[in-house]
This record gives C-alpha cells, structure tokens and sequence, in this order.
C-alpha cells in the first residue's frame, strides 16, 4: 500500500510554492497507484453513557476487525456519526485508529463539510491524523444551489489541495442529494481524485460511470452490501458496507466469490443479505446497525442524540431480519 506522508519529513529547502507543488505531485502520485479494491466497514463510534467517545470500545472493535480480511476501515463516514462529532473528535477518531490498524490497511477518513473552505482544513487534518485517503461527500445544506457547477468546483478545490487521494461520496438517502453523472465525468479525469463511493444503489448509474470513466483509472465502490454483487457485475472494485460492521468475514468471502468469477455462490450468499443489510441502513439506520453489532459481540452501544435507541419493536424486527436469513 502507498502512502502519502513522506512530505511531512520535507527539507526546509522546500517552502512556499516550491513546497505546495512538491506536496501535490506527490499526492498525485499516490492517487496513480492506491489501490482501493475490497470490503472497508464504515465503522460505527461507540459512546459512554455520558455520550463522550468511548476510545477503549473503540479499540476493541478494531482488535476484532484486524483478524478480517478487510482491505481497510472507513472512518468517519455516515455511520460513524460524523455530523454529532465535533472537528477535534473527528481527527482524534481518526488518529485513533491509525495507530492500532495494521500498517497494510487502508485507512480512508469522512473529511467532507458544508463548506469548501473547512473541507479543505479538516482533510489536511486527516492526513496529519494518518489517513490514507479522504472520504468527501457532496455538501448538501443548500442543495437547491448544488449543481453540477457548484460541486465541481468544491471537489476540485479539495483535491487540489489535499495531500492524499480523494474519493468522492454519493449518499442521496442522507444528503438528498446525488453527485451528478456528468460532474462525476469531469472530476475523475483529476490526478488527485481516485475513485467514487456510490450509496444511491442505481446499478445502470455505477456500470456507466466505470464504461465512462475506464481510461481514468477511476475506481468505484458499492456503497451498501444489498447491491454488492451487482456491482461488482459492472465493475465496481469493491464496497464500504454498513454491514460489514456485524457481517465482515461473510462479506469479504461475497466479494471472493464475486472476484473468482463463482457467480451462483456468490447469488446465493448475496440474497441471504439484502435484508439484514436494509434493515441496519434505510430501514432502521445506524441504532439498528449498533445492535445487531452486539449481538455479534461488537461494541456497538447508544447513539449520540438526537439518535434514539430503537423501539422495541424496531428491535424485534430486526432481529427477525438477521434470523430469518440464518445469521441468528
């Protein structure tokens, strides 16, 4: 795995524009040749009952996922709770993690803001904290105003400035808001934008961004395990999963199946998730996902409110979800 922290090291020769040029070509470099392919659990932040960030759970989860074969962990993406986390939390989260995850795995971190102006600020935060990668999605408060136009010129300012490789983030069911087909066009062709993590689940959308974007070296990820053999089907190079979270080895053993070519396994194994996968995202989101976590020995505990636990019935049709598919 490349990485893009040498900079940090530099000569004080290096300084001013000669410095901000010698940091992007290296950047660029490393957005040339990381490599993004595999499964990557958007982990989830455990709390105390204070809601303050329970570091120590936190730690044991990623003793656990360490024994899996994930190419790496999302961090700080939608279902680590970002928005409730303060900037300081965010990066310490971050830091966190990089100093327990093994040093072959990729570790991308949700840098993304309502403005381009902290967007650039918190992704060279991210980068200092050991991130490989930076997780962006689309700003969204004003979404009326975020047009093609709008979100070009936000991702190409980020990019420019960001000393490690940029994914781009769809997620229309939390943003209201889909990255447009022809701005994703236009970003991919950017030397420091690496690929594109796709939640809407439009399979016609995911296989015509890889056919459009194949001379780009521009990779894709599913971003949810109930559309993950479909995409892989047109192209995709791997998936950030919810799920992954509670079913990590059963997801990679999927994208084994999907890579090696044995489709009726992997059909089999794909349709046993759609549901467990639905009910810990669209259906009952990240209190269900933290659950269902504890249920498979995970931390995964209380959300930060205004995050409620789930009802007791939401709990019971969860768990109906998961068993009825033979998980439970």
């Amino acid at each position: 795995m490349l990485c893009v922290r040498a900079w940090r090291g530099l000569s004080p020769l290096r300084t001013g524009a000669h410095l901000s040029a010698w940091k992007q070509t290296q950047s660029y470099t490393a957005a040339a040749n990381l490599d993004l392919s595999g499964i990557y659990p958007p982990i989830a932040t455990p709390f105390t009952a204070e809601e303050e960030v329970d570091y120590k759970k936190l730690e044991g989860n990623l003793q656990k996922y360490a024994k899996i074969g994930f190419k790496g962990l999302v961090v700080q993406g939608s279902n680590g709770e970002y928005p409730y986390l303060t900037e300081e939390e965010r990066v310490e989260v971050v830091r966190t993690v990089r100093q327990s995850l093994p040093a072959d795995k990729l570790l991308m971190a949700g840098s993304g803001c309502e403005s381009t102006r902290a967007t650039v600020q918190l992704t060279e935060k991210m980068a200092a904290a050991g991130a490989d990668a930076a997780l962006v999605v689309t700003p969204c408060f004003y979404k009326g105003k975020m047009d093609s136009r709008a979100l070009i010129q936000h991702f190409t300012k980020v990019a420019d400035s960001s000393p490690v490789p940029v994914v781009l983030y769809s997620v229309p069911a939390n943003t209201g808001l889909e990255l447009p087909l022809d701005a994703v066009l236009q970003l991919s062709q950017h030397p420091n934008i690496l690929g594109l993590k796709d939640s809407g689940g439009d399979i016609t959308r995911i296989g015509l961004i890889v056919h459009k974007t194949k001379t780009q070296d521009f990779q894709v990820l599913a971003g949810s395990a109930g559309f993950l053999m479909a995409a892989y089907c047109v192209g995709a190079v791997g998936g950030v999963c919810a799920l992954a979270n509670v079913l990590g080895p059963e997801l990679c053993e999927l994208e084994r199946l999907c890579v090696s070519g044995r489709w009726e396994e992997a059909r089999v194994l794909q349709q046993r998730l759609i549901e467990p996968n639905a009910a810990v995202t669209r259906k009952l989101g990240v209190p269900a996902l933290k659950q269902a976590m504890e249920w498979f020995g995970y931390h995964g505990g209380a959300c930060r409110s205004p995050l409620q636990a789930l009802t007791e019935a939401e709990t019971q049709q969860l768990r109906r979800d998961f068993s009825s598919n033979g998980w439970l």
